[in-house]
């Protein structure tokens, strides 16, 4: 095998790894936080009860909705 070919074909193969990696990790990631959201229904009722408020539904869900909106 050519020395040229023995230099490059490691590299190019680390970087095709990587790439690929990336993509695996990223859709994988982007499942999981749709599986498992990081905040649900019942921790904003609970941020809110601690800030004095007593949440409607309504509230609720406008802050849920505004949360999915953001992403």
């Amino acid at each position: 095998m050519p020395l040229w070919l023995e230099i490059v074909l490691p590299i190019v193969t680390l970087i095709v790894g990587a790439i690929i990696g990336f993509f695996l990790s990223r859709g994988y990631f982007k499942r999981y936080l749709d599986k498992n959201p990081p905040i649900n229904e019942n921790m904003i009722r609970a941020m809110m009860s601690q800030m004095g408020r007593k949440p409607s539904e309504k509230q609720v869900r406008q802050v849920m909705q505004s949360m999915k909106q953001a992403k």
